[in-house]
């Protein structure tokens, strides 16, 4: 009887499955892992730029692109808000100072002036009747004082009568005391009118003084009113050019808006935009230069915006001494900013590799040019054309400053001619 074998394709179908997983398993850890820096690479000779290290003398400087602007820019804003009812020049055109530039109208300043007046034809009336009642008031009371004067003049005279009848027993004491009293009663009397008088003149005095002050602001707030009539037409507050006007007639302009500048033209200055990485070494007072026609002008850093953005800071140059003759406001100059004397260093040239290393490593080619092997090195100051290296290369050694974009993760570069 025939022994029956037993088939044994479904193991080995399922030996091959574990195994494929297996070996997929690892290329995905391998590929997760991360960079191997021990691996290397073959690169063709002609796909590489390789430079020699040199020991030289480094100018400390850098390169900027600047651009030609008037030394001062005076903003123009409303000073009172309306509708342009007017526009007497154009942008670019040349302005004096106090030169009318927009008119606008506002109907109701008109109408303050209106009410303002009336109110200060109100005020003035009333202050001059006042005055009037014044005036009836005092002389009033001066007659009354007269009036007074006149009566105890003459109960004066009645009571030294009575007074030598009554001691010559010519007349009675009842007679004698009245004349008495009547006289003393008409002196306090006048005491009182008189201190009326005096208190009346210092109230009147003092409602005066505060009516004429009412009166007087009145006059200024009419003044100010009809000043802001004034200011409906905006003027030139200094001599220059009309750079910008953003008004057209039938436009509605608010109090303070900026309508316009003027570009002061009497001398230039150079703006530019300076990478972060020298936001500690630029300051005002560098000397810096540009070309122009052949000719080098000297420049001067006045100013440096600390604020950065997209990477970049802002700084002006002004210039010391002469200055090219057609400069134009929006022209372009590339300028030489000096951070410092020259000095003698070891030297790379400039070169892509520094946007992958940052300057902290290298691909240094060996003595036989076929390999190029990863060091780390430490780079210092940097011009337009070369790096200083600080520490990690010798001169006379020979690294790769191309980019290092595909070969970030090598140790080795094996190059082929």
């Amino acid at each position: 009887m025939d022994k029956k074998i037993e088939n044994k394709s479904k193991f080995n179908r399922k030996t091959v499955t574990y195994a494929s997983a297996a070996v997929l398993l690892a290329i995905v850890i391998y590929l997760l892992v991360g960079k191997d820096y021990s691996s290397t690479s073959r690169v063709r000779a002609d796909r590489l730029t390789i430079e020699t290290v040199t020991k030289g003398v480094f100018n400390d400087y850098i390169k900027l692109m600047g651009q030609v602007q008037p030394i001062t820019t005076i903003q123009l804003s409303a000073i009172e808000g309306g509708m342009v009812q007017s526009k007497m020049v154009e942008e670019g055109a040349m302005v004096n100072t106090g030169d009318a530039i927009l008119r606008l109208s506002n109907p109701m300043l008109n109408l303050n002036i209106l009410e303002s007046e009336a109110q200060l034809a109100e005020k003035s009336n009333f202050l001059r009747n006042t005055l009037v009642q014044m005036e009836q008031e005092r002389l009033s009371l001066k007659k009354e004082k007269l009036q007074l004067d006149l009566d105890i003049e003459r109960k004066s005279r009645k009571h030294q009568q009575l007074s030598k009848l009554y001691a010559e027993q010519l007349s009675s004491k009842e007679e004698y005391l009245q004349a008495k009293e009547d006289y003393e009663y008409a002196l306090r009397n006048r005491e009182l009118v008189v201190e009326r008088q005096r208190q009346d003149s210092l109230f009147r005095g003092v409602q005066v003084h505060q009516m004429e002050e009412s009166l007087s602001n009145m006059r200024r707030n009419l003044a100010l009113i009809r000043q802001r009539i004034d200011n409906l037409i905006v003027k030139a507050p200094l001599a220059g050019q009309l750079g910008l006007l953003e008004a057209e007639i039938g436009q509605s302009i608010a109090v303070g808006q900026k309508i316009g500048q003027i570009n002061v033209l009497s001398d230039f200055k150079i703006e530019s935009k300076v990478d972060e990485h020298y936001i500690d070494r630029i300051r005002p007072e560098l000397r810096a230069s540009l070309e122009s026609q052949g000719k080098t002008y000297q420049l001067r850093v006045r100013k440096v915006f600390p604020e950065v953005r997209s990477g970049q800071f802002r700084i002006e140059l002004v210039f010391e001494g002469s200055r090219p003759a057609d400069l134009r406001t929006g022209q372009s100059y590339q300028i030489d900013i000096q951070l410092g004397q020259p000095s003698m260093a070891t030297l790379i040239p400039r070169g892509g590799f520094y946007e992958q290393t940052g300057g902290q490593w290298m691909f240094v080619v060996d003595n036989s040019g076929k390999e190029a092997i990863r060091r780390n090195i430490k780079i210092g100051r940097q011009n337009a054309q070369y790096y200083e290296v600080l520490e990690g290369l010798k001169p006379g050694e020979k690294v790769i400053t191309s980019s290092y974009e595909l070969y970030e993760s090598c140790r080795t570069l094996l190059i082929k001619k």
